[in-house]
Parts: structure tokens; C-alpha cells; sequence
């Protein structure tokens, strides 16, 4: 009989949702909006120390509600971590602005500080406007605020925080995304916690998160009938999802300790792998283990985060590559970048492991033979149909 298939990040739900979103249901508020919104905005401004909290359809709309809340404009520029997934730029395309794309640096694979402070001298030198930047905790890590933040304000440059990953995790004391002018979670599904599908947009600054209160619900103003001076948007979180993330939001503490025991474990059976390396916590922050990275370095032959990969799925273990670079992507290839070259080889040499909050011991063993089998195994040229890069062709 085939063994069970091991996810990468399948949402955990207990008796505890099952009951609270069944209450919700039996209250009649199953529409957008209710009580149970409005205490999740509550429950989680305070997990995260911000003053204000807005719930929202997803972290994509967090992203453009924040960025419109920064005072982002058609033509402008904003400056984006380039290791990241494609909602982080796309939604600075939502308003009419073009992404400037920085490479990261090594530990947390976070936004390089030196690049952005070359960019933003350069940019300061001939009077050109950077709107916005917005750094990216990838995999649930913080990136280097401590340095990040000085510099945005040196330059006079607001910063939101892609915090989509990583609620959860702190970065000196703080909370991740409780830092910059605003900051924005998810609550996709296979994020640390889920409301099914949603995300946070969250600030210290009231007038930010009314305004962008205000632009969610279809910027409908206080009259009887349906009157609007400006274009809105239908962004608002479900009540039935809120009571799922109430839950969730209840039970995180010990989902990050779960997740944070799976990746030790990963680092005692693969760190005395050669060429294997299971990235650790920067030296500044502690991450949520939201998803166990690894990476394969070049003593290790040409292509093997991508010969894992087909050997895991070949026995019912999903993994994922990193996230392919923005400046990689078709869709922005004419947009300007500067790089190191760390974002191109981490997406190169890392893989992704599955690291829900069910596995079982015995199923993180499973993914750890299985990785140590197939590195034995590797080829010693490129898998067929990559290229030398671990980009498909």
C-alpha cells in the first residue's frame, strides 16, 4: 500500500475552529463584516502591539490598501525586495507604480541594506522620487529592520512591510510588521495561520488604516443611498472567515513551537549532510518556521535542488522551489533591478520542505531519508529540461 502523501504546508484546524465558526454561522452574521471581525482586528492588534488593525479578502489587498495609504502614485517608483512572490510587486503595479527591484542579503534573504542605500544616493543625487520601499520577511524571517529603517529615514522614505509571511516572529522585541508605517499579513491557507483566505493591514497611524477602512468597503460615503467621491474597493474579510482566524490567532503560539521543532529536526538529520545547509534565524530576529529552507551549495552537482525535488514528488512529498526571482519573471523583464547575484543562486540551490504544524515526527524522518537518498543520487550534470540556473526553460 503507497504511503500517505506529506504536503508542504496543509492548514491544521481543530475542534476549536470547528466550534467558533459554527457559531458564527448560528449568529446569522455570514456576510462580510460582524462582530467577529471586529474582535479578530482587535485580537490580533494587540498579539502584534500595533494600535490599529484592518481585515481584509488578502494579503494582496492589504498590500495595495497600504501602498495607497503611503500616498503612492501613478508613475512612481517603489523599491521591492526581489526574492519574493509575485503579489508583493503586482500590487505596486495596481497603483500605476513601477517596481524597482533589490537583491537580498544572505542570512534572512531579506532586502540587502547596502544595495538600498547605494539606490536611494543614487536616486537622492539626480532628485528622482522613490515613493515607497517595501521590504519582504521571506519563509517567516525577519529581514534587518535595524538597518533597513535608518536608512528609509534618512532618505525621507516611507517603508511598508510585507509581513505576509512571517506573523508571528519578532525582530528585536517587536513583532514583525509592527515596524515602518504599516505592515500587512496573510492568512492564505498554507500560511502559519489561515483564515481559509485573507490577510491584515496594520499601523500605528489611525488616519492610514481609516482611510483605507474607508477605501475597502467601496469608499461609500455616510448618506442613505449609495454615493462615492472616489473609486473603492471590495476588500472587506467574511465573518465566518474572522471566526476561523480568532481561532487560529488563539492556537499560533504553539503552531510556530510546532513548526520550530519540525525544522530542528531537519537540522539534526541534514546538517551533517555535505553542501546541505537548513537556513537558520539571522542573528537580529526569530522567524515563525512558517516553511524549513534549504539550500545545496556548488560542491554539489549542477542541479540537484531540482533533482530533490522530482525525487520527493516521486514518493509523495511535496516540495517548492524558492520563489523565482521578480527580475526573472516574464512579466517584468524590462524593469530595473540591481543584484549581488544572492537571489539568483538561493532560488538556484534552495528547496522549500514540508513543514505543517501535522506532520508527524515520523513524517519529517520520511522527508529526511528521502532528501539524503536522492542527493546520493544525484546527477552530475543538470536534470534534464533545467537550465544550469533551475530555471524551467
Amino acid at each position: 500500500m503507497p504511503e500517505q502523501p506529506i504536503l508542504l504546508s496543509q492548514a491544521h484546524v481543530t475542534d476549536l475552529e470547528v466550534s467558533m465558526v459554527t457559531a458564527a454561522i448560528q449568529s446569522g452574521w455570514v456576510a462580510p463584516l460582524g462582530p467577529d471581525v471586529d474582535a479578530f482586528e482587535e485580537e490580533l492588534r494587540s498579539f502584534v502591539g500595533v494600535d490599529h488593525a484592518l481585515a481584509l479578502s488578502s494579503g494582496t489587498a492589504a498590500l495595495h490598501l497600504g501602498l495607497l495609504g503611503l500616498g503612492v502614485r501613478p508613475g512612481d517608483e517603489v523599491i521591492v525586495a526581489t526574492l519574493t512572490f509575485g503579489a508583493t510587486a503586482f500590487a505596486i503595479t495596481y497603483v500605476g507604480a513601477r517596481p524597482v527591484f533589490l537583491d537580498v542579503e544572505e542570512q534572512a534573504w531579506g532586502l540587502d541594506p547596502e544595495v538600498l542605500e547605494s539606490v536611494l544616493a543614487q536616486r537622492a543625487r539626480t532628485g528622482s522620487r522613490i515613493a515607497a520601499i517595501v521590504p519582504v520577511d521571506l519563509y517567516g524571517r525577519p529581514a534587518d529592520y535595524d538597518t533597513i529603517l535608518p536608512i528609509a529615514q534618512r532618505y525621507g522614505v516611507p517603508v511598508l512591510v510585507d509581513a505576509a509571511e512571517s506573523l508571528g516572529a519578532h525582530h528585536g522585541g517587536r513583532s514583525t510588521g509592527s515596524m515602518g508605517a504599516a505592515g500587512v499579513y496573510s492568512f492564505n491557507g498554507n500560511k502559519i495561520m489561515t483564515t481559509s483566505g485573507g490577510g491584515m493591514l496594520v499601523s500605528d497611524d489611525e488616519a492610514l488604516i481609516a482611510k483605507a477602512r474607508f477605501r475597502s468597503t467601496q469608499s461609500r460615503e455616510s448618506v442613505p443611498w449609495y454615493e462615492h467621491n472616489e473609486v473603492g474597493y471590495n476588500y472587506r474579510m467574511s465573518n465566518l472567515l474572522a471566526a476561523l482566524g480568532r481561532a487560529q490567532l488563539i492556537r499560533l503560539p504553539e503552531m510556530i513551537a510546532r513548526r520550530q521543532a519540525i525544522r530542528a529536526r531537519y537540522e539534526a538529520g541534514l546538517g551533517v549532510l555535505p553542501g546541505v545547509t537548513v537556513t537558520a534565524d539571522p542573528p537580529w530576529g526569530e522567524s515563525n518556521s512558517w516553511l524549513t529552507t534549504v539550500t545545496f551549495d556548488s560542491s554539489l552537482p549542477a542541479g540537484v535542488a531540482d533533482h530533490v525535488r522530482r525525487a520527493l514528488g516521486a514518493e509523495r512529498i511535496e516540495s517548492r522551489p524558492i520563489w523565482k526571482p521578480m527580475h526573472l519573471q516574464p512579466v517584468f523583464r524590462d524593469h530595473e533591478a540591481h543584484l549581488t547575484g544572492v537571489a539568483d543562486r538561493v532560488f538556484d540551490q534552495g528547496l522549500c520542505l514540508p513543514s505543517g504544524v501535522g506532520l508527524s515526527d515520523g513524517d519529517v524522518d520520511r522527508v529526511v531519508d528521502a532528501v539524503v537518498r536522492a542527493v546520493h543520487a544525484a546527477p552530475t550534470a543538470p536534470v534534464s529540461g533545467v537550465a544550469a540556473t533551475g530555471a524551467p526553460r
